[in-house]
């Protein structure tokens, strides 16, 4: 029962104090689960945040799934997802009383405009850790690097050129890219993933 209220509140805390969705939620998962609580290893956050990408549903909401469920089996999958849900759901169903109202406020209005810068920063920062984390192992480090940098420019070309590219069609090609560059590289529990 102690850890299914660590995780509940844990994620709780996380859901709370995070505006911006998934991706700025990642530099607080890396705090509070890899570098506090050590509930994972980094190489699992981004091994999670990958998969979660890849599936159906909010990033963030399928990493406190998995946190949970490593933790504390189905039950701790349950805390930690109620806990990473619970503020945002509280706080849409608080403000839906008085929307309408809130939205001719000028005030609310500056302060998302200060929130998004937030947002940003936060977003570049998980970014920035998951690049020099992929920068500290040694096998296939200039691959990796490179294919960061192609996926990157691609994406900004695309952006600039008004290209109608999708995060999952990047997804698939750095997928198509990993199996082909990375298909003679040990992999698996044990192994040193590329």
């Amino acid at each position: 029962m102690k850890r299914l209220g660590e995780l509940f509140w844990a994620f709780f805390r996380i859901g709370a104090l995070t505006f911006g969705g998934g991706y700025a939620m990642i530099a607080l998962l890396d705090h509070e689960c890899v570098e506090k609580r050590q509930w994972l290893t980094a190489d699992e956050l981004m091994d999670i945040t990958v998969v979660a990408e890849s599936t159906p549903g909010p990033i963030a909401i399928n990493c406190a799934t998995y946190t949970g469920w490593r933790q504390a089996g189905l039950a701790g999958a349950v805390s930690a997802t109620v806990g990473i849900v619970l503020p945002a759901f509280l706080l849409f169903w608080g403000l839906s009383f008085c929307f309408e109202e809130l939205l001719d406020l000028p005030v609310l209005e500056w302060a998302f405009r200060g929130i998004r810068a937030a947002v940003a920063v936060l977003v570049l920062e998980a970014g920035a850790k998951m690049l020099l984390k992929l920068r500290k192992k040694p096998q296939g480090r200039s691959l990796r690097t490179g294919l960061a940098a192609a996926g990157f420019g691609l994406a900004l070309l695309a952006r600039v050129l008004g290209w109608p590219i999708s995060t999952i069609e990047l997804m698939l090609l750095a997928g198509i890219a990993g199996v082909l560059l990375f298909r003679d590289t040990p992999a698996g529990k044990g192994a040193e993933n590329p």
